[in-house]
């Protein structure tokens, strides 16, 4: 008895002496968020092989996104893999990449170097299904766009699917019917294909078990992204479809080779949460991810892949209101482009960029290393705030200037230190009444999407 309660005693005192000595898991996560929470906006870039029939197989429109058409159509995987003897992206030049990203105010860049499509924007040694072996092109596109990003000190980050591969053997497929938009005699027959096989419909695609993918092609490929390209900031999981936790881990267990690496969500549900949680295409709505850390990636059109006929553009304005109100809740806004298989990026996707670094040049202090706001829902606007030495600042962006000139705030009590335009330095008169503020406005605005003014509160609220 007495030597079971000296061993009980020495393990609690081992145990102790590790908690001291070792930092806590969630001071660790703080360090390595610190960084993604004070950036606020990123590039997200889908781009590979579905460039080349850009939304179109055998004369056909395919349905939906871009980057689903291979699974959408049900294309052999004989006759998807011909396509990227046209993927020879002469144009591409990462360090103008780059420049769009730094100049538009992102402060980091997630690229696709796997999509589900399987195809390998890198040198890939477990598997020919790449950019050096598949196509004419014959060059890595992630080494010279990993250089860009130290030479602009933008961070970089790679989605990677390690689920869903519908070229290399053995990898998962998610069970979609064939496209609406194919006018296909077989359909009915490869969507009975795809239910009686896990979601495959080329046999192809099965000669090897998922098993196999893991431990041959997903976890080396994630390896040699982890070690051939510098530091990497993002590890951006994608639909884990036939995942298990056994898969998961292995592909987990690669993570130690970049030690500050954050990582999403994605990776398989619910055992490996990641360091942050990722809405698709909206927006969370107030109080819906309170204590979490977020962020929406987006879509400028319809598609994340290039998708020739896609015109669905979203006007300026909404882009740069959706960063505002993203950020206004405690979000990040990663929002994407979809470049073309010769390497060029959409021009109504720069001349968007363009409009929005435009606004972030003037009124970027009220974006980055923001907190959401700590105000009610404000029906003209958003707020976002900061503390510095013991006060507080908030960032007022209004997208509806009122006609009157006055905007009255309320749930602010705290004394006013100064307030001002962000755009022009100009002072702004304010009153108070109860906890109302009330500002006293120019007759005009001073950007057509959204002005910003500057309160800086004694204390806190």
């Amino acid at each position: 008895m007495i030597r079971r309660f000296f061993c009980l005693a020495a393990a609690s005192c081992i145990l102790s002496y590790t908690s001291l000595a070792q930092p806590s898991a969630a001071s660790t996560k703080e360090q390595r968020m610190e960084w993604w929470r004070e950036a606020r906006f990123g590039m997200f870039i889908h781009w590979g092989v579905y460039a080349v029939p850009a939304g179109t197989y055998n004369g056909q429109k395919i349905n939906r996104i871009g980057e689903w058409i291979m699974n959408r159509g049900k294309i052999p995987v004989a006759e998807y893999q011909k396509f990227a003897k046209d993927f020879n992206p002469v144009k591409y030049d990462a360090d103008a990449w780059v420049r769009t990203a730094k100049e538009a105010g992102m402060k980091y860049i997630v690229i696709t170097a796997k999509h589900h499509d399987g195809f390998a924007l890198f040198d890939s040694k477990a598997s020919k299904w790449d950019i050096v072996d598949a196509s004419p092109y014959g060059k890595d596109l992630l080494k010279p766009l990993a250089e860009a990003c130290r030479k602009y000190g933008i961070k970089l980050g790679f989605y990677y699917s390690h689920a869903q591969d519908w070229n290399n053997p053995g990898g998962a497929a998610a069970r979609k019917v064939a496209s609406e938009g194919w006018a296909n005699p077989d359909s009915a027959r490869i969507d009975a294909y795809t239910a009686a096989n896990s979601g495959h419909w080329d046999p192809a695609q099965t000669t090897k078990t998922m098993a196999q993918y893991i431990d041959e092609v997903a976890v080396p490929q994630v390896k040699e992204l982890l070690t051939n390209y510098g530091d990497v900031a993002v590890l951006w999981w994608d639909t884990p479809t036939g995942m298990t936790d056994e898969f998961a881990e292995k592909l987990n267990a690669e993570l130690k080779l970049q030690p500050n690496i954050i990582t999403n969500d994605r990776l398989k549900r619910p055992n490996f949460p990641g360091d942050y949680t990722t809405p698709e295409q909206r927006i969370p709505k107030v109080g819906e991810m309170d204590g979490k850390d977020w962020e929406t990636c987006m879509t400028m059109n319809g598609s994340w892949g290039y998708k020739s006929y896609d015109n669905a553009w979203k006007p300026t304005a909404t882009l740069i209101q959706n960063l505002i109100d993203i950020a206004s809740k405690g979000g990040n806004y990663l929002l994407n482009i979809g470049p073309k298989a010769d390497g060029t990026i959409p021009a109504e996707s720069l001349e968007r960029l363009k409009q929005v670094g435009d606004w972030m040049k003037v009124n970027g202090e009220a974006i980055y290393g923001t907190k959401g706001s700590p105000l009610k829902p404000l029906t003209w606007g958003r707020c976002t705030q900061k503390v510095e030495g013991g006060n507080t600042v908030l960032y007022f962006s209004v997208f509806e200037w009122p006609a009157n000139g006055k905007l009255e705030i309320p749930g602010i009590k705290a004394k006013v230190k100064s307030a001002k335009l962000l755009s022009n330095g100009k002072a702004v008169k304010t009153s108070s009444a109860g906890d109302v503020l009330s500002l006293t406005l120019p007759a005009a605005a001073t950007d057509p999407i959204a002005s910003v003014i500057k309160v800086e509160l004694k204390g806190s609220l």
